[in-house]
Protein backbone atom coordinates (compact mmCIF):
# COMPACT_ATOMS: atom_id res chain seq x y z
CA UNK A 1 0.00 0.00 0.00
CA UNK A 2 2.97 2.31 0.92
CA UNK A 3 4.60 1.48 -1.83
CA UNK A 4 1.85 2.01 -4.44
CA UNK A 5 1.23 5.76 -2.35
CA UNK A 6 4.97 6.41 -3.10
CA UNK A 7 4.23 5.66 -6.57
CA UNK A 8 1.59 7.92 -7.09
CA UNK A 9 2.86 10.63 -5.07
CA UNK A 10 6.35 10.40 -7.09
CA UNK A 11 4.29 10.30 -10.58
CA UNK A 12 2.27 13.43 -9.33
CA UNK A 13 5.71 15.14 -8.57
CA UNK A 14 6.53 14.56 -12.03
CA UNK A 15 4.07 16.23 -13.76
CA UNK A 16 3.75 18.87 -11.74
CA UNK A 17 7.42 19.44 -12.43
CA UNK A 18 6.86 19.01 -16.68
CA UNK A 19 3.73 21.55 -16.27
CA UNK A 20 5.95 23.94 -14.21
CA UNK A 21 8.61 23.66 -16.74
CA UNK A 22 6.22 23.97 -20.16
CA UNK A 23 4.97 27.07 -18.52
CA UNK A 24 8.19 28.34 -17.40
CA UNK A 25 9.08 28.85 -21.20
CA UNK A 26 5.93 30.63 -22.00
CA UNK A 27 5.72 32.78 -19.36
CA UNK A 28 6.60 34.90 -16.48
CA UNK A 29 4.40 35.67 -13.81
CA UNK A 30 1.36 34.29 -14.92
CA UNK A 31 2.17 36.12 -18.57
CA UNK A 32 2.30 34.27 -21.44
CA UNK A 33 4.82 35.34 -23.94
CA UNK A 34 4.30 35.85 -27.93
CA UNK A 35 6.95 36.48 -30.25
CA UNK A 36 5.67 38.43 -33.33
CA UNK A 37 7.73 39.47 -36.43
CA UNK A 38 6.44 43.12 -38.05
CA UNK A 39 6.77 45.73 -40.38
CA UNK A 40 8.96 48.33 -38.40
CA UNK A 41 6.62 51.03 -38.84
CA UNK A 42 4.92 49.20 -36.12
CA UNK A 43 7.66 49.20 -33.69
CA UNK A 44 6.77 52.19 -31.73
CA UNK A 45 3.26 51.14 -31.21
CA UNK A 46 4.58 47.45 -29.39
CA UNK A 47 7.14 49.30 -27.35
CA UNK A 48 3.94 51.77 -26.25
CA UNK A 49 4.08 51.18 -22.20
CA UNK A 50 -0.11 51.79 -22.55
CA UNK A 51 0.05 49.10 -24.88
CA UNK A 52 2.42 46.79 -23.29
CA UNK A 53 -0.20 47.61 -19.78
CA UNK A 54 -3.28 46.28 -21.71
CA UNK A 55 -1.33 43.02 -23.27
CA UNK A 56 -0.22 42.31 -19.63
CA UNK A 57 -3.76 42.47 -18.23
CA UNK A 58 -5.05 40.19 -20.96
CA UNK A 59 -2.05 37.67 -19.82
CA UNK A 60 0.39 38.90 -22.69
CA UNK A 61 3.89 39.34 -22.76
CA UNK A 62 4.30 40.77 -26.86
CA UNK A 63 7.86 40.45 -28.16
CA UNK A 64 8.50 41.56 -31.42
CA UNK A 65 10.95 41.49 -34.23
CA UNK A 66 11.05 44.23 -36.94
CA UNK A 67 11.63 42.83 -40.58
CA UNK A 68 10.94 44.41 -43.95
CA UNK A 69 7.28 43.16 -45.13
CA UNK A 70 8.50 41.43 -48.29
CA UNK A 71 11.36 39.90 -46.45
CA UNK A 72 8.25 38.94 -43.90
CA UNK A 73 6.85 37.06 -46.48
CA UNK A 74 9.90 35.08 -48.31
CA UNK A 75 12.87 34.64 -46.16
CA UNK A 76 12.27 35.24 -42.34
CA UNK A 77 12.22 32.18 -40.55
CA UNK A 78 8.50 32.29 -39.02
CA UNK A 79 9.07 29.14 -37.09
CA UNK A 80 10.29 31.12 -34.24
CA UNK A 81 7.26 33.29 -33.87
CA UNK A 82 3.95 32.85 -32.78
CA UNK A 83 2.70 35.85 -35.38
CA UNK A 84 3.42 37.72 -38.26
CA UNK A 85 2.40 41.44 -38.64
CA UNK A 86 3.38 42.74 -41.99
CA UNK A 87 2.37 46.03 -43.39
CA UNK A 88 0.00 44.74 -46.55
CA UNK A 89 -2.55 43.09 -47.36
CA UNK A 90 -0.04 40.92 -50.75
CA UNK A 91 2.78 40.02 -48.23
CA UNK A 92 0.19 38.97 -45.66
CA UNK A 93 -1.88 36.73 -48.27
CA UNK A 94 1.74 35.15 -49.11
CA UNK A 95 2.45 34.09 -45.72
CA UNK A 96 -1.21 32.52 -45.63
CA UNK A 97 -0.67 30.57 -48.90
CA UNK A 98 2.37 29.00 -47.17
CA UNK A 99 0.90 28.56 -43.53
CA UNK A 100 -3.05 27.80 -44.26
CA UNK A 101 -3.56 30.73 -41.12
CA UNK A 102 -6.47 33.29 -40.44
CA UNK A 103 -5.85 36.77 -40.32
CA UNK A 104 -7.06 39.87 -38.67
CA UNK A 105 -6.51 43.54 -40.19
CA UNK A 106 -6.75 45.68 -37.15
CA UNK A 107 -6.01 49.16 -38.58
CA UNK A 108 -4.83 50.79 -41.95
CA UNK A 109 -2.44 53.49 -42.96
CA UNK A 110 -2.35 55.00 -46.60
CA UNK A 111 0.74 56.07 -48.44
CA UNK A 112 1.46 59.56 -48.28
CA UNK A 113 4.36 61.91 -49.42
CA UNK A 114 6.19 63.94 -46.43
CA UNK A 115 7.92 66.93 -47.52
CA UNK A 116 7.96 70.62 -46.84
CA UNK A 117 6.18 73.93 -47.46
CA UNK A 118 8.86 75.63 -49.53
CA UNK A 119 9.16 72.00 -51.32
CA UNK A 120 5.42 72.01 -51.65
CA UNK A 121 4.68 75.76 -52.82
CA UNK A 122 7.66 74.71 -55.44
CA UNK A 123 5.59 71.47 -57.20
CA UNK A 124 2.36 73.75 -56.69
CA UNK A 125 4.03 76.37 -59.32
CA UNK A 126 5.03 73.23 -61.82
CA UNK A 127 1.31 72.05 -61.55
CA UNK A 128 2.52 68.77 -59.29
CA UNK A 129 0.85 69.66 -56.38
CA UNK A 130 -2.76 70.82 -55.84
CA UNK A 131 -4.00 72.74 -51.94
CA UNK A 132 -7.76 71.72 -51.75
CA UNK A 133 -8.40 71.51 -48.78
CA UNK A 134 -5.04 69.35 -47.76
CA UNK A 135 -1.87 68.93 -50.15
CA UNK A 136 -2.38 66.30 -53.23
CA UNK A 137 0.50 65.18 -54.84
CA UNK A 138 -0.25 64.01 -58.70
CA UNK A 139 1.62 60.95 -59.57
CA UNK A 140 1.16 61.59 -62.94
CA UNK A 141 2.77 64.83 -63.52
CA UNK A 142 5.47 63.91 -61.38
CA UNK A 143 6.09 60.48 -63.28
CA UNK A 144 6.35 62.87 -66.92
CA UNK A 145 8.94 65.06 -64.92
CA UNK A 146 10.88 62.34 -64.08
CA UNK A 147 10.49 60.85 -67.49
CA UNK A 148 11.97 64.41 -69.11
CA UNK A 149 14.64 63.76 -66.01
CA UNK A 150 13.51 67.71 -64.54
CA UNK A 151 16.06 68.49 -62.21
CA UNK A 152 15.22 70.83 -59.21
CA UNK A 153 17.01 73.61 -60.56
CA UNK A 154 15.51 73.76 -63.71
CA UNK A 155 11.92 74.00 -61.79
CA UNK A 156 11.01 78.09 -63.17
CA UNK A 157 10.96 80.16 -60.29
CA UNK A 158 12.75 77.73 -58.11
CA UNK A 159 14.83 79.37 -55.31
CA UNK A 160 13.71 77.74 -52.39
CA UNK A 161 15.63 74.59 -53.37
CA UNK A 162 17.88 75.05 -56.86
CA UNK A 163 19.63 72.15 -56.42
CA UNK A 164 21.09 69.93 -59.12
CA UNK A 165 19.18 66.55 -58.08
CA UNK A 166 16.80 64.69 -59.75
CA UNK A 167 12.83 65.21 -58.70
CA UNK A 168 12.66 61.96 -56.76
CA UNK A 169 10.42 60.55 -54.19
CA UNK A 170 12.76 58.58 -51.37
CA UNK A 171 11.71 55.36 -50.73
CA UNK A 172 12.95 52.19 -49.02
CA UNK A 173 14.53 49.35 -50.67
CA UNK A 174 11.89 48.10 -52.83
CA UNK A 175 13.59 44.53 -52.85
CA UNK A 176 12.55 44.03 -48.87
CA UNK A 177 10.36 46.98 -47.52
CA UNK A 178 6.41 47.21 -48.00
CA UNK A 179 6.35 50.96 -48.11
CA UNK A 180 8.28 50.89 -51.29
CA UNK A 181 6.38 48.14 -52.68
CA UNK A 182 3.11 50.21 -52.30
CA UNK A 183 4.79 53.44 -53.76
CA UNK A 184 5.54 51.17 -56.55
CA UNK A 185 1.72 49.81 -57.12
CA UNK A 186 0.89 53.29 -57.66
CA UNK A 187 3.31 54.33 -59.86
CA UNK A 188 2.58 51.36 -61.59
CA UNK A 189 -1.27 51.91 -61.81
CA UNK A 190 -0.58 55.37 -62.93
CA UNK A 191 2.37 54.15 -65.64
CA UNK A 192 -0.71 51.33 -66.78
CA UNK A 193 -3.17 54.19 -68.15
CA UNK A 194 -4.86 54.49 -64.82
CA UNK A 195 -5.34 50.41 -64.47
CA UNK A 196 -4.32 47.95 -62.36
CA UNK A 197 -1.16 45.81 -63.71
CA UNK A 198 -2.65 42.61 -64.47
CA UNK A 199 -0.74 40.49 -67.05
CA UNK A 200 2.99 40.07 -68.36
CA UNK A 201 2.29 42.57 -71.10
CA UNK A 202 1.58 45.39 -68.64
CA UNK A 203 4.47 44.52 -66.39
CA UNK A 204 7.02 44.65 -69.54
CA UNK A 205 5.13 48.00 -70.34
CA UNK A 206 5.31 49.66 -67.21
CA UNK A 207 8.94 48.28 -65.61
CA UNK A 208 11.24 50.89 -67.62
CA UNK A 209 9.55 54.02 -65.64
CA UNK A 210 9.04 51.70 -62.53
CA UNK A 211 13.19 51.03 -62.63
CA UNK A 212 14.03 54.64 -63.15
CA UNK A 213 12.37 55.73 -60.15
CA UNK A 214 14.41 53.50 -57.55
CA UNK A 215 17.71 53.22 -59.34
CA UNK A 216 18.04 57.05 -59.82
CA UNK A 217 17.97 57.25 -56.06
CA UNK A 218 21.06 55.47 -55.24
CA UNK A 219 21.12 53.77 -51.55
CA UNK A 220 18.11 53.20 -50.14
CA UNK A 221 17.15 51.96 -46.36
CA UNK A 222 15.66 47.87 -45.96
CA UNK A 223 12.59 49.48 -43.83
CA UNK A 224 10.31 52.63 -43.55
CA UNK A 225 11.84 54.21 -40.39
CA UNK A 226 15.21 54.90 -41.99
CA UNK A 227 14.05 57.35 -44.88
CA UNK A 228 11.62 58.96 -42.69
CA UNK A 229 13.97 59.46 -39.58
CA UNK A 230 16.12 61.19 -42.13
CA UNK A 231 13.66 63.23 -42.80
CA UNK A 232 12.59 64.39 -39.34
CA UNK A 233 16.21 64.88 -38.59
CA UNK A 234 18.05 66.37 -41.70
CA UNK A 235 15.43 68.46 -43.11
CA UNK A 236 14.81 68.90 -47.08
CA UNK A 237 18.63 69.66 -47.78
CA UNK A 238 19.07 65.42 -47.79
CA UNK A 239 14.89 64.44 -48.30
CA UNK A 240 13.24 66.63 -49.64
CA UNK A 241 10.07 64.40 -50.59
CA UNK A 242 9.47 60.88 -48.60
CA UNK A 243 7.28 58.01 -49.46
CA UNK A 244 5.68 56.89 -46.16
CA UNK A 245 2.54 55.90 -44.20
CA UNK A 246 0.48 58.46 -43.15
CA UNK A 247 0.40 57.02 -39.25
CA UNK A 248 4.31 57.57 -39.08
CA UNK A 249 3.72 61.19 -40.00
CA UNK A 250 0.67 61.48 -37.21
CA UNK A 251 2.79 59.35 -34.81
CA UNK A 252 5.46 62.15 -34.93
CA UNK A 253 3.21 64.83 -34.45
CA UNK A 254 1.93 63.26 -31.22
CA UNK A 255 5.35 62.67 -29.99
CA UNK A 256 6.02 66.26 -31.16
CA UNK A 257 8.51 65.04 -33.67
CA UNK A 258 7.57 67.63 -36.18
CA UNK A 259 8.83 70.56 -36.61
CA UNK A 260 7.12 73.92 -38.11
CA UNK A 261 6.64 73.62 -41.67
CA UNK A 262 6.88 69.98 -42.36
CA UNK A 263 3.87 69.02 -44.90
CA UNK A 264 1.92 65.49 -45.56
CA UNK A 265 0.36 65.23 -48.98
CA UNK A 266 -1.53 62.51 -50.32
CA UNK A 267 -0.67 60.95 -53.79
CA UNK A 268 -3.36 60.83 -56.66
CA UNK A 269 -4.01 58.07 -56.59
CA UNK A 270 -2.84 56.26 -53.52
CA UNK A 271 -3.49 52.79 -52.27
CA UNK A 272 -4.61 51.57 -48.63
CA UNK A 273 -1.69 49.48 -46.53
CA UNK A 274 -3.27 47.29 -44.63
CA UNK A 275 -1.37 46.40 -41.80
CA UNK A 276 -2.56 42.47 -41.83
CA UNK A 277 -1.74 40.06 -38.84
CA UNK A 278 -1.27 36.38 -39.39
CA UNK A 279 -1.23 33.99 -36.18
CA UNK A 280 0.96 31.21 -36.66
CA UNK A 281 -0.26 29.41 -33.43
CA UNK A 282 -3.12 29.87 -30.65
CA UNK A 283 -0.98 32.76 -29.27
CA UNK A 284 -1.01 34.55 -32.35
CA UNK A 285 -4.34 34.27 -32.42
CA UNK A 286 -4.80 35.81 -29.40
CA UNK A 287 -3.17 38.85 -29.88
CA UNK A 288 -4.72 39.35 -33.30
CA UNK A 289 -8.36 38.94 -31.77
CA UNK A 290 -7.02 42.14 -29.02
CA UNK A 291 -5.99 44.32 -31.61
CA UNK A 292 -8.90 44.37 -33.64
CA UNK A 293 -11.56 44.04 -30.78
CA UNK A 294 -10.12 45.94 -27.97
CA UNK A 295 -11.29 49.42 -27.79
CA UNK A 296 -8.18 50.42 -25.61
CA UNK A 297 -6.08 48.94 -27.97
CA UNK A 298 -7.82 50.71 -30.67
CA UNK A 299 -7.34 53.56 -29.24
CA UNK A 300 -3.80 53.52 -28.24
CA UNK A 301 -3.32 52.36 -32.06
CA UNK A 302 -4.99 55.61 -33.48
CA UNK A 303 -3.20 57.48 -31.08
CA UNK A 304 -0.36 55.86 -33.10
CA UNK A 305 -1.58 57.37 -36.38
CA UNK A 306 -3.38 54.15 -37.91
CA UNK A 307 -6.52 54.44 -38.83
CA UNK A 308 -8.48 52.15 -36.91
CA UNK A 309 -12.12 50.46 -37.53
CA UNK A 310 -13.44 53.57 -35.62
CA UNK A 311 -12.88 56.78 -37.91
CA UNK A 312 -13.75 59.20 -35.38
CA UNK A 313 -10.91 57.71 -32.79
CA UNK A 314 -7.99 58.87 -36.00
CA UNK A 315 -9.82 61.79 -36.10
CA UNK A 316 -9.85 63.13 -32.85
CA UNK A 317 -6.26 62.34 -32.46
CA UNK A 318 -5.30 64.42 -35.91
CA UNK A 319 -7.67 67.42 -34.66
CA UNK A 320 -5.74 67.50 -31.14
CA UNK A 321 -2.80 67.37 -33.15
CA UNK A 322 -3.79 69.64 -35.68
CA UNK A 323 -2.71 67.26 -38.40
CA UNK A 324 -4.93 67.96 -41.81
CA UNK A 325 -5.58 65.08 -42.75
CA UNK A 326 -7.66 63.36 -45.43
CA UNK A 327 -10.76 62.75 -43.25
CA UNK A 328 -12.04 60.43 -46.02
CA UNK A 329 -9.92 58.63 -48.53
CA UNK A 330 -11.36 58.80 -52.14
CA UNK A 331 -8.61 58.68 -54.42
CA UNK A 332 -7.67 55.06 -53.50
CA UNK A 333 -6.88 52.17 -56.05
CA UNK A 334 -6.08 48.60 -55.61
CA UNK A 335 -2.78 47.33 -55.37
CA UNK A 336 -1.65 44.36 -58.18
CA UNK A 337 -1.93 40.86 -57.33
CA UNK A 338 0.75 38.97 -54.86
CA UNK A 339 2.43 37.58 -57.69
CA UNK A 340 1.88 40.11 -60.28
CA UNK A 341 3.77 42.48 -57.43
CA UNK A 342 6.43 40.22 -56.86
CA UNK A 343 7.27 40.01 -60.50
CA UNK A 344 7.63 44.21 -60.95
CA UNK A 345 9.58 44.31 -57.87
CA UNK A 346 12.15 41.22 -59.21
CA UNK A 347 12.15 43.39 -62.75
CA UNK A 348 13.48 46.39 -60.85
CA UNK A 349 15.88 44.58 -58.75
CA UNK A 350 17.29 42.90 -61.76
CA UNK A 351 17.98 46.31 -63.25
CA UNK A 352 20.22 46.90 -59.99
CA UNK A 353 22.44 44.99 -61.47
Amino acid sequence: MRRTFSIVLAGALIVGVVIAIVQGRGSSGGTVTVRGVIGSEKQAFFDDPAVRRVLARHGLKVEVDPAGSREIATSVDLGKYDFAFPSSSPAADKIRQRRQAGRYTPFSSPMVVATFQPIAELLEKAGVVKRSPVWTFDVARYLDLVARNVRWDGLRGNTAYPVRKNILVSTTDPRSSNSAAMYLAIASYVANGDAVVRNPAEERKVLPALSRLFLDQGYTDNSSEGPFADYLALGMGKTPLVCAYEAQFVDAAVRGRLKPGMVLMYPSPTVLSKHTLIPLDGRGDRVGRLLSTDAELQRLAARHGFRTADPAQFAAVARERRVPVAPDLIDVVDTPSYDTLEHLLTGVAKAYG
